[in-house]
């Protein structure tokens, strides 16, 4: 008969969970069944459990953080006569007494940060992935999404908008090169054109063609440039709800911050504003 062993948690009980998996690790071949039960933050709750566990003549190993809950584990254990292995009360009670602090108290924290460093990673992975105008069929699943031509911050603006928590793809418009269907069947307000001043942009080019040698060819002719940008616009007008962002000498924080405060609150998936 397998040993049965409840593993309790005011969260979602992984961080229980792979602890006891770590420790089972040093006992190969034992037969043993573990159950979760997650969300435990009431006493009521704590008392079916553990009835629960001494009816399957288990033992409970929990990550309960709130005082008032994990002293009902306590007391329940000692009324079912059930073992219960407390694995954060005495690490809390050691950090606060080290850091001279209190603990929050707060249940599923960890699981909430571990939720936005993971969130964090797959954003920044979706910005990389869908850089330049990669994967256009894509485009419907991003938060946001920016055009504009060569040299309008699209590619950076994309990276820190990522690491804020949004999924970011953005567009070039390139001279005499249509853009992707798909910008046209995505809903106006993801939609946000990158705009700037030609002499300005003719300047941050030349800085580009210098280090290349010569190589970009008429990239940073300031007519080209006053061209390129005349055709973007143009693009840009026949989506009059598409927002227009001029960036000109604009640090990358405030461009940020603008196309946020246009794109608004209320309706913004997942977790943002990680920092």
């Amino acid at each position: 008969m397998d040993n049965k062993i409840f593993v309790v948690s005011d969260g979602t009980g992984r961080t229980a969970e792979r602890i006891l998996s770590a420790a089972l690790a040093q006992f190969p071949g034992a037969a043993v069944d573990i159950i979760v039960r997650s969300n435990v933050r009431t006493a009521q709750r704590v008392r079916r459990v553990v009835r629960e566990a001494a009816k399957a003549e288990g033992f409970v190993v929990h990550t309960i953080v709130t005082d008032a809950v994990r002293e009902a584990m306590v007391n329940a254990g000692r009324e079912y006569n059930v073992e219960t292995i407390d694995l954060m009360g005495p690490l809390i009670a050691r950090l606060t007494e080290t850091l001279a602090a209190s603990p929050s108290g707060k249940p599923g924290l960890f699981s909430i940060l571990n939720k936005s460093y993971f969130r964090r990673i797959e954003t920044m992975e979706f910005a990389v992935r869908h850089d330049d105008g990669q994967r256009p069929e894509d485009l419907r699943k991003a938060d946001l999404v920016l055009l504009g031509v060569s040299r309008t911050f699209k590619t950076p603006l994309s990276i820190y908008l990522a690491f804020k928590g949004w999924f970011v793809a953005n567009v070039p418009i390139v001279m005499r090169q249509d853009p992707p269907a798909a910008l046209s069947r995505l809903p106006p307000h993801k939609v946000f054109c990158l705009d700037t001043n030609a002499r300005q942009l003719a300047e941050l080019r030349r800085a580009r063609h210098d280090h290349l040698r010569g190589a970009a060819g008429g990239y940073a002719d300031p007519e080209y440039v006053r061209i390129e940008l005349m055709q973007a616009r143009a693009y840009y007008a026949r989506h009059p709800g598409w927002a227009v962002i001029n960036v000109t000498n604009k640090p990358i924080e405030e461009i940020a911050t603008e196309i946020l405060a246009i794109r608004g609150h209320a309706d913004k998936p997942g977790e943002h504003d990680l920092l």
